[in-house]
């Protein structure tokens, strides 16, 4: 099944675009997704990512589904 990851802030700049779209099995998890961007693109490792699916935070233990928004980004702080 294909999905769309987005990519924003500095994953962005270090995938060279905003946007992927990955085939993932039927069966795919929120991790398997993270395992596959790393794999990808490996510069991503050194930064502290999240994932998100249809717009929360994902613990990697989601089941991906067709139609589903999916986005990877760097920590973010603030004051």
């Amino acid at each position: 099944m294909p999905v769309q990851v987005l990519f924003f802030g500095a994953t962005a700049a270090i995938a060279g675009r905003r946007c992927v779209e990955i085939d993932l099995p039927a069966d795919a998890k929120a991790s398997d997704v993270f395992e596959k961007l790393l794999a990808d693109h490996p510069r991503l490792a050194a930064h502290k990512l999240h994932l998100s699916v249809n717009q929360q935070y994902a613990t990697g233990d989601e089941t991906i589904n067709d139609g589903d928004e999916l986005a990877i980004f760097t920590a973010v702080s603030g004051g």
